[in-house]
């Protein structure tokens, strides 16, 4: 290939790399497996006979969502090993490396909360509903990408929104809403504040801890506002001081990033439902936070 060509073939790729880029991350959860998923776009894209390419996003974005659903399936086996709950890596999303999120669809299928919710999806309910109602294609486009027949993907989708409904509720806050509840529950567990605490959080409430085994965090979920809060007064509370807490955007939603006196950090993110909280997503694996503490 002349340097012409690839030069050429290259741009192609940079122009949508944003949305290709928010596609395999919705899939998958995670950003360094999105960007694997690019680069082996890129290598196919730049051995194809693009002159037989008429619509560059659409071959790309078949090849980005057929890598990603390859990769779904593949680490189903490594997820039974993984310590701990799992949780999505946070992306910082301000500036989003995804390009504008000025739908609620958009911040919606890119948060934390929803992202653990795709995991229960088979990878085909996951790539037809992140395709429809994050990227609004239409049926007919999202079988094309999937060699699957429109009716079929309309089947998925509802599937998979019927198997996401009940728990979909329960993270209708907006952003304003989250930061206020987030700002008030860290200040409540540091004072040590459990009726304050306990008051925040509704009482069929989870708390998810992912340290990957490789720091300290919760090997299973904590349920119920009261355990919650015993849990997070116990961890950030007065007998703990020294931890300091910066706010930020993760996944298109107020977050804090949390430093502790040992050096070790973690996110902390909320979702929330008719003023009290509702799910509490702690993030602590290293390997997902480096593009969030450097």
């Amino acid at each position: 290939m002349t340097s012409a060509g690839a030069t050429q073939a290259a741009g192609a790729l940079i122009a949508h790399r944003p949305m290709l880029l928010g596609l395999a991350y919705r899939l998958l959860g995670s950003l360094h497996d999105a960007e694997d998923v690019l680069q082996e776009a890129y290598l196919r894209w730049l051995n194809v006979d693009r002159a037989a390419v008429s619509e560059p996003r659409r071959y790309l974005s078949r090849v980005v969502t057929r890598l990603s659903l390859d990769r779904l399936r593949a680490r189903q086996a490594t997820r039974e090993k993984y310590v701990g709950p799992w949780l999505p890596e946070p992306v910082p999303t301000d500036p989003s490396p995804f390009g504008p999120l000025d739908t609620v669809e958009q911040r919606e299928t890119l948060s934390t909360a929803l992202l653990q919710l795709l995991e229960r999806l088979t990878p085909p309910e996951r790539a037809v509903y992140v395709l429809h109602t994050a990227f609004a294609l239409p049926y007919a486009e999202i079988g094309d990408l999937l060699d699957r027949s429109a009716a079929d993907c309309r089947q998925l989708h509802h599937r998979a929104a019927a198997r996401l409904a009940d728990d979909r509720r329960r993270f209708t806050a907006g952003p304003a809403e989250q930061r206020r509840l987030l700002d008030a529950f860290l200040a409540a567990a540091r004072d040590g504040d459990l009726a304050r605490l306990t008051d925040l959080v509704a009482a069929d409430a989870t708390a998810w801890a992912d340290g990957g085994g490789r720091v300290s965090a919760a090997r299973n979920p904590v349920h119920g506002a009261d355990r919650i809060a015993r849990f997070f007064a116990g961890v950030y509370g007065p007998r703990r001081p020294g931890v300091t807490a910066t706010p930020v955007e993760l996944n298109g939603a107020p977050a804090l990033l949390l430093r502790l006196p040992t050096g070790v950090h973690y996110t902390l993110a909320v979702a929330a439902a008719d003023g009290r909280i509702t799910g509490v997503y702690l993030v602590g694996n290293p390997d997902k936070l480096i593009r969030v503490s450097g």
